[in-house]
């Protein structure tokens, strides 16, 4: 199968690198999130700017949208976690964390997990809005997180090179892997969830069998530079990976062979740093960037 990339459209308002974009309860929409401190809501059937849901005063690298309660957590760097419920567009909650940035953020059930600059993951009961557990395991930041609900795990990387997975009822460590050469900034479990892909400042994409205990099965040297986010579509069929070399890829998820690269030159792609994916069906996905842009793409999959 061969696969085919177009750009339906560019999103431009904020001020300043766009550093994540997240889902939203109507499918045609997604949220951004930005160094200008902004938190915007995009609609694909409208390409006009966006529609602020909130204004910080620091920059926000983290933001998840909460499908089952309707409602997106966004992380004010150095000062603490806000909770915006987007029936009524307004912050029902806020809690002070450590002064340090916070880089993911990922629920499962009623806990929030929150990946702190500091080393730490800190663990919030989100019925109670009330502090479970800190989590220290580094003393290097937590950069990415992803949650596996079949076998109850979550799998944190980290800047000291490592992924560790944790057991999502007791929150102890499991499993430590000595996993690249560099900062583990983005991990995810695949859509079955029997391999979990790693990406890193080294620039490599690694694929770990679960059921094996985490064996290594596959790496391939993916982008030039730092592979800052992975995002797989609903389906599963695809692996999308981006990049510092201001790049976007997909991967066929079986083989893990690359299907193809989406770059300035040939598709109008991003200028600088592509720091976040967010697939909106199995054909369409959103892309955020240092370039203070977020684009949407198109995928076609054809017989050659």
């Amino acid at each position: 199968m061969k696969y085919e990339a177009e750009k339906l459209e560019s999103y431009t308002g904020h001020r300043d690198c766009v550093y994540n974009v997240t889902g939203h309860s109507d499918e045609n929409k997604f949220i951004s999130s930005s160094g200008d401190g902004l938190l915007v809501e995009w609609d694909t059937r409208n390409s006009d700017l966006g529609k602020p849901l909130a204004q910080m005063k620091n920059s926000i690298y983290a933001v998840h949208f909460e499908k089952s309660q309707n409602r997106v957590w966004a992380a004010e760097n150095f000062e603490g976690l806000h909770l915006i419920d987007l029936a009524t567009r307004k912050e029902i909650a806020n809690l002070a964390l450590n002064k340090a940035a916070v880089f993911d953020i990922k629920t499962y059930k009623n806990l929030v997990f929150v990946a702190g600059g500091d080393g730490v993951i800190t663990v919030i009961d989100s019925e109670l809005m009330a502090f479970k557990k800190h989590i220290k395991s580094s003393d290097k930041s937590v950069r990415s997180l992803s949650i596996n609900p079949v076998e109850r795990e979550l799998a944190a990387g980290f800047s000291d090179n490592t992924i560790r997975i944790f057991d999502l009822q007791t929150l102890e460590l499991k499993k430590q892997i000595n996993a690249h050469r560099n900062s583990v900034f983005a991990v995810k479990y695949s859509a079955d969830y029997q391999t979990l892909l790693s990406g890193s400042r080294d620039a490599h994409l690694k694929i770990w069998n679960i059921s094996n205990n985490y064996k290594l099965e596959e790496q391939m040297v993916a982008h030039m530079f730092t592979i800052n986010h992975i995002a797989v579509n609903p389906s599963g069929t695809l692996i999308a990976t981006c990049s510092m070399d201001k790049s976007i890829k997909l991967w066929d998820a079986q083989n893990y062979k690359l299907v193809k690269v989406i770059d300035q030159a040939r598709h109008a792609g991003h200028g600088t740093s592509v720091n976040r994916l967010h697939w909106l069906s199995d054909e369409n996905f959103v892309s955020a960037s240092d370039d203070r842009s977020l684009s949407l793409w198109k995928v076609t999959q054809y017989e050659p």
